[in-house]
C-alpha cells in the first residue's frame, strides 16, 4: 500500500483490493483537481479528513452496479469543483452528503468534526424521515432543499451535483424507475440549473433525459449527428473562414468555433415545429470568444459584431443584446443571426472570456468574478421573489412546489415603471403579475392598468418595452379568478394567501353560527362535528364551518335527517331505491376486452383501471400506472403531458405497466395532418389510404383549409403504436401532405 493509501488505511481495509483500488482511483481524480487549483495544503488536509470520514462511515455499502459507494461522493465532489467551479467547502460537504441519510452518523458527529457551516449544508441535503401521512413526500424533500436557496445556494448545487451523477450512472436501473427520476430532473432540477445560469448542466440533464423518455428520437438524432458530422464541419470552416482575416485586424486575443445544439434542444424543435432533422438548418452555434480586459469587452464585442455582419447579411430582428441587459441570472453575450454561405441561417454568439466563463458555470463564477460579498447582487430579484414564497404559508408542499416552479422561467421581458426604473418578468407575465412584483399590497389593491397610456385588463400579457402604470384602490381584494389571471410564483402565493384570510373570516363566522345553532337544539358541539362533517362531505373542521357562514343554510331541513339521542345526532338511513343504471353509468372503458394490462409484473385484472383519455395510450406506448385518490388505476403513456408532474410530485403512487396483448386489441388514436390545398383531391387521398388501401377503421375526420394550406383532424381504431407509425408514414407520403402528427387529445 503506497503513502496516499496508508493514511486512510483503516477505511479501505473493509474492502477488498480491487474495491480498494476503485475507490482510490476515484478519490486520486478528484485530488488531481484540487492539487492543480490554489487550495492551501491545510485545506487539502481537511478534504483528506472528510474522505476519512466518509470512507468509514459508508463501510460495505455499494451502489446499485456494485461499485463501494463512497465512489459516489467522491464524485459528486469532483463534478461540483471542476463542471461547477465550487470550493473546497462545497467539496467537503459534498464528500460527506450522504452520511446522515444513510448511516448511523449524526449530525452532531458532522458539527464536532467540520464545524456548523458544512453541517447546515449536509443537513439541507439530507432527505426528512418519517414522511408518511403526507400527500407527496418527494414534495416535501424538495421543499426542505429548495428552501435553503435564499440562506446558501451551495445546498442546491451540491444536490444538482448529485443528481447529474445518478444520471449519468442510471443505464442499470429498471426502466419505470429511470422514469421517475427522468420526470423529476426535466420538472425541477433542469429549469432550476437554466435559472442560475448551469446551462451545460442544464443541457446534460435534458439531454439524459430524452435518452431515457423517447430512446428512438434520441438515437436517431444522435446518429444523424455522427452521420453529417463531416458536411457540418466543412460548413463551418467555409463560414469561419472569411472572418478570421477581419478578426485578426482586431489585433485582440480571440477564439472562434462552431459547436453543436443540445440533443434535447434539437428535439424540441423537431417536435415543436413539426419538422424532420434534415430540415433543422441551426443545428450548431458559431461561438467568438474574446480575452480582453473588463473595461474593454462592451466595445470589443461590438467591433467583432460588425465584422461579422459585414462579412455574412444579418438578419436584424434576430439580434438579441445581453450586454447592455444582461439576463436576470447574470448571463452576458451578443447573439445575432446571419446568413451564411448556401443561403443557410447561422446563430453567431459573441463575447468575453470572463462571460463564457459565466455562461457555463453560472452562479459558481459569478462567486469567482464577484466574490460573496457582491454574488446575491446578480440574483437579487429573484431571490426576492422565492424569499416571498418561501415566507408565504402553503397548505401542503405540492402547493409550494407549483408556486416555486413558476419563478423558474427561462425568457424574460423587460418593463418599465412611468419613472422609467426597468423590472425584469417572465415571458408570459400579466399586468397582474408586474403589481405583485412592485409590492404585495399594490396587487392586493390593483383595480387598473394603463400600458403605454392606454388602459387594459389585468390579463394583459407583458411585452418588452412595455411602460406600465398600475392604479390602485383601497376597496379592491383578490378575488378567485385572479389566479387563473397571474403565472408567477409571488403572485399566485399570495393570492392564494389572501383568499385563505378571507375563508378563515368567513369561517369564524359559521363556527359562531353553527355552536349557535347547535346550543339552540341543545346538542353537544365537538360530539357532532364527525356526523355533519360525513353528511355534508366536508374534509375538515373549516369546511363545515364555511357551510354555515352566511346564514343561508337551512340547519331545519338539515336535522330533520337525524334522530337525537342524549345530545347526539344519528343519521336516518332511508331505505334504498332500485335504480336500472343508465348507459352513463356504466363504467367506460377506453380500450378493448382483449387488452390486458401488467402492473408490477402481475396481472392488471385485480386493479380497477383505465386508459388516460388525456394522452390516449396505444399498445406498444411506454407506459405506467398512476394510482389515484378515488378513481382506481389510470394508465399514461410515458410522454403524457401530465406525466412529469404526477411522477415528480407523487412518485409514490407511481407503478410499472407494461402491454399483456391478446389478438384483436384495438385502441383510439387521433392525428394531425397539415399540407397544401390542392382542392378536393386531398380528402380522397386521405381517406383512401387510410380506408381502403390500409383496412383502418375511420372514427372522425374534420378538415379545414386556410389560404392555401389545411389541417385535417383524423380519429382511427388501431391495433397498436406499430400500426399507427405505419399509418403515419403512409400517409407522410401522399401528395401535398408536409407533416403528420399524433395528438394526445
Amino acid at each position: 500500500m503506497d503513502v496516499i493509501d496508508r493514511k486512510f488505511e483503516k477505511g479501505l481495509s473493509q474492502w477488498n483490493e480491487k474495491e480498494q483500488a476503485q475507490i482510490m482511483e476515484a478519490y486520486e481524480k478528484l485530488t488531481h483537481a484540487l492539487n492543480l487549483s490554489t487550495i492551501t495544503e491545510e485545506e487539502k488536509a481537511e478534504v483528506d479528513q472528510a474522505f476519512e470520514f466518509a470512507l468509514i462511515a459508508h463501510a460495505q455499502q455499494k451502489r446499485k452496479s456494485g461499485e463501494p459507494y463512497i465512489t459516489h461522493p467522491l464524485e459528486v465532489a469532483r463534478i461540483c469543483f471542476v463542471e461547477m467551479g465550487l470550493g473546497y467547502k462545497s467539496v467537503i460537504a459534498a464528500i460527506l452528503h450522504d452520511v446522515v441519510e444513510d448511516t448511523p452518523t449524526k449530525l452532531e458527529d458532522i458539527r464536532q468534526k467540520f464545524g456548523p457551516k458544512i453541517t447546515k449544508i449536509v443537513d439541507g441535503l439530507t432527505k426528512l424521515d418519517g414522511l408518511y401521512n403526507v400527500e407527496s413526500p418527494q414534495a416535501e424533500n424538495f421543499k426542505k432543499v429548495l428552501s435553503t436557496l435564499v440562506d446558501d445556494v451551495r445546498v442546491i448545487l451540491i444536490k444538482m451535483a448529485d443528481r447529474l451523477h445518478n444520471l449519468r450512472t442510471i443505464d442499470g436501473m429498471p426502466q419505470h424507475k429511470k422514469l421517475k427520476i427522468a420526470a423529476e430532473t426535466s420538472y425541477i432540477y433542469a429549469p432550476l440549473a437554466h435559472r442560475l445560469g448551469l446551462y451545460n448542466l442544464k443541457s446534460e440533464f435534458s439531454d439524459i433525459c430524452l435518452k431515457i423518455n423517447e430512446p428512438d428520437l434520441y438515437d436517431e438524432i444522435v446518429f444523424k449527428l455522427k452521420d453529417t458530422q463531416k458536411e457540418r464541419s466543412k460548413f463551418i470552416n467555409e463560414f469561419i473562414k472569411p472572418l478570421k482575416l477581419q478578426l485578426d485586424s482586431l489585433e485582440v486575443p480571440y477564439e472562434i468555433f462552431g459547436r453543436p445544439k443540445a440533443i434535447s434542444s434539437i428535439a424540441n424543435k423537431i417536435k415543436s415545429k413539426k419538422v424532420s432533422f434534415e430540415e433543422i438548418y441551426d443545428l450548431f452555434a458559431v461561438r467568438i470568444i474574446v480575452d480582453v480586459p473588463k473595461e474593454k469587452e462592451k466595445s470589443v464585442c461590438w467591433q467583432v459584431y460588425s465584422i461579422v455582419t459585414d462579412v455574412h447579411k444579418p438578419i436584424p430582428e434576430r439580434l438579441k443584446d445581453w450586454i447592455t441587459t444582461p439576463k436576470s441570472n447574470g448571463y452576458e453575450s451578443l447573439h445575432t443571426s446571419v446568413i451564411g454561405p448556401n443561403g443557410r441561417y447561422v446563430e453567431v454568439q459573441i463575447r468575453s472570456l470572463r462571460m463564457d466563463d459565466i455562461a457555463e458555470k453560472g452562479y459558481a463564477s459569478h462567486w469567482k468574478y464577484k466574490g460573496i460579498s457582491n454574488i446575491h447582487g446578480i440574483y437579487d430579484h429573484w431571490f426576492d421573489s422565492i424569499k416571498e414564497v418561501l415566507e408565504t404559508p402553503h397548505n401542503d408542499a405540492i402547493e409550494f412546489l407549483n408556486d416555486f416552479k413558476s419563478n423558474l422561467y427561462g425568457e424574460e421581458v423587460y418593463i418599465y415603471t412611468p419613472k422609467g426604473e426597468m423590472k425584469v418578468m417572465p415571458k408570459g407575465a400579466t399586468a397582474l403579475d408586474f403589481a405583485f412584483g412592485i409590492h404585495t399590497d399594490v396587487g392586493y389593491h390593483a383595480s387598473g392598468f394603463k400600458v403605454n397610456n392606454k388602459l387594459v385588463p389585468m390579463g394583459y400579457i407583458l411585452e418588452s418595452g412595455d411602460q406600465i402604470q398600475v392604479i390602485t384602490n383601497k376597496n379592491q381584494k383578490p378575488t378567485e379568478d385572479w389566479l387563473k389571471i397571474v403565472i408567477t410564483g409571488k403572485a399566485k402565493s399570495k393570492i392564494r394567501s389572501s383568499l385563505k384570510e378571507v375563508e378563515k373570516k368567513r369561517a369564524e363566522d359559521g363556527k359562531e353560527i353553527l355552536e349557535r345553532k347547535l346550543k339552540n337544539s341543545k346538542l353537544d358541539i365537538e360530539d357532532n362535528f364527525e356526523v355533519l362533517m360525513k353528511l355534508l362531505a366536508c374534509k375538515s373542521k373549516m369546511e363545515l364551518y364555511i357551510h354555515f357562514s352566511d346564514e343561508k343554510f337551512d340547519f331545519a331541513e338539515l336535522l330533520k335527517k337525524f334522530s337525537v339521542d342524549n345530545g347526539r345526532l344519528t343519521e336516518i338511513k332511508s331505505e334504498p331505491k332500485e335504480t336500472i343504471p343508465t348507459e352513463e353509468d356504466r363504467p367506460s372503458r377506453t380500450f378493448s376486452s382483449n387488452t390486458k394490462i401488467l402492473i408490477n409484473g402481475e396481472s392488471g385484472e385485480q386493479y380497477q383501471y383505465s386508459l388516460a383519455p388525456c394522452c390516449n395510450p396505444v399498445l406498444g406506448d411506454e407506459i405506467f400506472a398512476y394510482v389515484g385518490t378515488n378513481s382506481g388505476l389510470k394508465i399514461h403513456r410515458t410522454q403524457c403531458r401530465n406525466a412529469e408532474h404526477l411522477m415528480a410530485s407523487y412518485g409514490y403512487r407511481v407503478l410499472k405497466a407494461e402491454w399483456a396483448p391478446l389478438p384483436g386489441s384495438s385502441f383510439n388514436a387521433m392525428l394531425i395532418v397539415h399540407g397544401i390545398d390542392d382542392g378536393p383531391g386531398v380528402i380522397e387521398r386521405l381517406t383512401h389510404t387510410i380506408s381502403s388501401r390500409m383496412g383502418v377503421n375511420i372514427r372522425s375526420f374534420s378538415i379545414e383549409g386556410n389560404e392555401g394550406t389545411f389541417e385535417g383532424k383524423i380519429g382511427l381504431i388501431v391495433r397498436s403504436k406499430e400500426h399507427l407509425n405505419q399509418i403515419i408514414q403512409s400517409l407522410a407520403k401522399l401528395q401535398g401532405v408536409n407533416s403528420v402528427t399524433r395528438l394526445d387529445n
